[in-house]
């Protein structure tokens, strides 16, 4: 039996910490920023953590 590939587009968007967390990107920092307000472009600029509900998934989807 082969072995299971890494789904690529989860290997460029998350990172694991050293903790063993995961780490995002904020979404709608790309385009159409002249509505948003400085403040909420500035709160998007920083990484995250995925939300528990969620690490499972990532992490199926990472397989490290």
């Amino acid at each position: 039996m082969p072995k299971m590939k890494s789904k690529s587009g989860a290997k460029k968007r998350f990172d694991v910490t050293g903790t063993g967390k995961i780490k995002r990107k904020h979404a709608y920092k790309s385009h159409i920023l002249t509505k948003k307000s400085t403040k909420r472009k500035r709160n998007l600029t920083y990484s995250t953590l995925v939300d528990k509900a969620d690490v499972a998934n990532v992490k199926e989807m990472i397989q490290r």
